[in-house]
């Protein structure tokens, strides 16, 4: 298996890989470029983000800035929308459904580092170059969801259809679908219902 095969299979994997390198490389520098751009630029954003990346639905909005680690391994559905400082390291296939919404300074993280010290230290190759090894989970975050500003959702995490992430919450588990969910770490509050209906809750 070459080293782009263990990573996207969730196997240990050398990061300091050429071809890992090349991938990432091309990725931020497509970022800092879309980075770059006004919002009145829609073509401009278009053109970056069908190189940056091959699979999203219709009518996707990035506000910027974005960083992606590879953006190929992301994929999103239709009518997303994500606030600034979107953040999302797809060492490991991220999939992100239809109608998902992300509010400001969200991060959605893949990568899993060693808990032991002597494991996840720098080392050294014999040709004296430096590496570490690390390994990814996938994500998963299904048609619906809302997640509000500054969440971060760590690897291996599904999260189901229509939840409500609150802000500022870590998700180290899955979430049932049609949950609101808040917390560090991210816990489910109860089940949304009709009574969340807008119109019924503000007495519009």
């Amino acid at each position: 298996m070459t080293e782009t095969e263990k990573m996207l299979a969730g196997k240990v994997y050398d990061s300091s890989d050429s071809e890992l390198i090349e991938l990432r490389g091309k990725a931020h520098r497509l970022c800092t470029d879309y980075n770059k751009t006004y919002e009145t630029e829609a073509q401009k954003r278009s053109e970056i983000l069908d190189e940056l990346l091959p699979c999203y639905g219709s009518n996707l909005y990035l506000q910027g800035p974005i960083q992606f680690d590879y953006g190929k391994f992301t994929s999103f559905g239709k009518n997303c929308y994500a606030n600034f400082n979107l953040v999302i390291l797809d060492c490991a296939p991220v999939q992100i459904g239809d109608n998902v919404f992300f509010g400001p300074n969200c991060s959605v993280v893949t990568p899993m580092h060693p808990l032991l010290n002597e494991e996840r230290r720098v080392k050294q190759k014999a040709d004296g170059s430096f590496y570490t090894t690390e390994y990814a989970k996938p994500i998963t975050i299904k048609s619906g969801c809302w997640l509000a500003s500054n969440v971060t959702v760590c690897g291996g995490v599904t999260i189901g259809e229509n939840c409500v992430i609150g802000a500022g919450s870590v998700v180290t588990r899955d979430i049932p679908p049609n949950s609101l969910a808040a917390g560090v770490p991210c816990r489910v509050i109860r089940t949304l219902s009709e009574n969340d209906r807008l119109l019924q809750s503000r007495n519009i």
